[in-house]
Parts: C-alpha cells; structure tokens; sequence
C-alpha cells in the first residue's frame, strides 16, 4: 500500500470540528458529521452548473449587509461541521477573510444539490442538524430528468423542525430570508441551446 495514500485513523470519540483545519492531506470539501470525516465524490455537471447558478444568482439578488459562499464549511456542533453547497450569512465585520468555516448563527439559509451519494445526508441528516442549530431556512435542489427542482423549507421556531414552504420547478420566488427571484430554468438552457 502506497503510504500517501493512507486513511486518517479517528481518534477515540471521533473527530472534532477543530480537526478539519489541522488534519493533512485531506481531500478539497471533507465534511465533518456526527465525528466522521465525509469524502465528497466527483461532481456531476448538474451539480456544479447549479451551484455556480444559484451562488451567482443570490450574489446579484442579496442585500448588502449578508453574503453568499460556496461550499464553506459551517460550524454546527464539536462534533459537526458540514460544508453546504451554498450558504447565505450575515456579514459582519467578525468574520475575516482568512476564516475557514462561519458558525451557524450567522447563517441564514443552507442550500444543497443532491448528488446521487448524498441522498441520504441532503435528505435527512443535514436538514435535522441544521435546523437544530437554528439555520432559518434549507433549500434541497434535485435533478428530476435534466431540471432543477427547488424544496423550500424554513424553521418553525415552536417544533426547531423545518416545514416545507413550496416546491418550485421552473422559477422560484420567495420573500425570505430576503425577496430572491430565481429562473431555474437557465440552469439547463444551456444543454438545450442548438448549436
């Protein structure tokens, strides 16, 4: 076995948050979940048009006191330290540019793009984490035949549970967490262009 490309062995107990920034030779956006380091596979094109979409989308849309990143790792727990596709912040003066990850209290809207290994983790794991550490709003994004279609839920403060607030398949407009007005479908205009 090639010695450079051993496994990180966790520690008792699992990894911490803290690890993420120390730990050599990890992989570009390694999650932390529930203490286990998560090895994000290659990409489909779906997935990285409609990152690059969503993230240049809500940057023209955003008020200037908030922010818009890709693929920033946020701090939920010592525990858990997912990297969301895209994540909309308060940007305040506390966070620098040398920061590698946000805590969640600054983050207001978490949005993933299902990838076929993260079915499970976009659908359940992340959403039930991010809304316990109060992220106000999650958007799920999934590949239904060539197109994007956006769930929308938002925190309900009584249960820290999401409720599904629309699901949306060609254009998404919404109020919170500010008015975004989104075109889904420019998303796949460019595969169906003639050439």
């Amino acid at each position: 076995m090639n010695p450079e490309h051993s496994w990180p062995i966790p520690p008792a107990g699992g990894w911490t948050a803290d690890d993420l920034d120390t730990l050599p030779n990890l992989p570009p956006h390694t999650e932390l979940i529930d203490g286990s380091l998560i090895f994000v596979s290659p990409q489909t094109r779906f997935h990285s048009e409609t990152v690059d979409h969503v993230t240049w989308e809500l940057r023209s849309q955003v008020p200037e006191s908030l922010g818009v990143l890709r693929e920033f790792t946020i701090d939920i727990d010592r525990r858990n330290r997912p990297e969301p596709d895209v994540i909309v912040f308060r940007d305040d003066v506390s966070h620098g540019l040398e920061q590698t990850r946000l805590p969640a209290e600054s983050v207001l809207l978490a949005i993933e793009v299902v990838s076929p290994e993260s079915i499970d983790r976009d659908r359940e794991t992340k959403p039930i984490k991010y809304a316990r550490a109060g992220i106000l709003h999650y958007w799920r994004v999934e590949n239904k035949d060539g197109r994007a279609v956006v769930y929308v839920y938002e925190l309900d403060p009584a249960t820290k549970a999401y409720v599904a607030t629309g699901i949306f398949h060609d254009r998404l407009k919404v109020s919170a967490p500010f008015p975004i007005d989104l075109d889904l479908t420019a998303i796949t205009a460019k595969r169906t262009r003639p050439e």
